[in-house]
């Protein structure tokens, strides 16, 4: 029997849709929170990124393709690229010296490693982080030019200072770096805008503003129907407390890192 290449071509589709399916059942199950929050489809397009994503890094197989998507749930879906978590690029880049279990393995010691240090027995961490972060957004504190790196570690070490001391100082200011050009991206009121967007990053990764498991960051950002800057940066945080108060409501599993 002879098989044509487009018959090839369908099958390998339909054994790529078939794990697809798989991991984004997975996934489900990994964080029902988060799938509650965004929804199938808005999940299986994360899938999509991050079994694309793992590719880059020479994940071909099963169990390392499913830990990087994890870890994206865990730490955002550009964890990869991600100051706050240095390691897990470390780890992926050192595709000449290590194979692809090896370092997949590495990948879930130090992710373990994160999550017991940081996030805490039951993410009660993580749940106090956020808790506090809520209480910021609403008090709207204002920070002179001036003052404001060192204010914003300041917060960050306030807010959660496990991760703090995890990160480090150097990686904290690279999120503040990029959380202020990102804000000016947008043209987001300074110091209120760049703050907002450095919490967020902090929150949820330094590639939330364009992340598929955080759309409504993204999409209100790009909403041409919000003229105003100051508008905009209000409409977000006022999306973030929302989002906080729905995750603080739910149980402590599967929560953000």
């Amino acid at each position: 029997m002879q098989i044509r290449s487009e018959q090839m071509t369908a099958l390998d589709n339909a054994m790529a849709r078939r794990f697809e399916d798989e991991m984004v059942a997975h996934l489900a199950e990994f964080s029902p929170p988060l799938f509650k929050v965004i929804k199938e489809n808005q999940m299986r397009e994360a899938a999509r990124f991050g079994i694309e994503k793992a590719g880059r890094y020479g994940f071909t197989l099963r169990g390392p393709i499913c830990l990087y998507l994890e870890l994206m749930l865990l730490f955002g879906s550009h964890f990869d690229t991600d100051p706050q978590y240095s390691w897990a690029n470390e780890i992926l880049i050192d595709q000449d010296s290590l194979p692809e279990m090896e370092r997949a393995v590495r990948l879930y010691e130090k992710g373990s490693d994160y999550q017991e240090k940081v996030s805490g027995p039951d993410n009660a961490n993580t749940v106090k982080a956020l808790r506090e972060l809520s209480v910021i957004a609403r008090e709207q504190v204002t920070v002179s030019a001036n003052e404001f790196a060192a204010r914003m570690i300041q917060e960050m070490k306030r807010v959660f200072p496990q991760k703090a001391l995890y990160v480090g100082d150097e990686g904290l200011a690279a999120i503040i770096r990029h959380g202020i050009a990102e804000a000016r991206k947008y043209d987001l009121p300074s110091t209120r805008g760049e703050g907002l967007i450095v919490i967020l990053m902090f929150a949820f990764g330094n590639g939330c503003t364009n992340d598929l498991l955080y759309p409504w960051i993204s999409r209100t950002l790009k909403d041409e129907k919000i003229i105003e800057p100051a508008a905009r940066a209000e409409r977000l945080e006022k999306k973030a407390l929302t989002w906080l108060d729905h995750v603080l409501a739910l149980p402590p599993e599967g929560g953000p890192t």
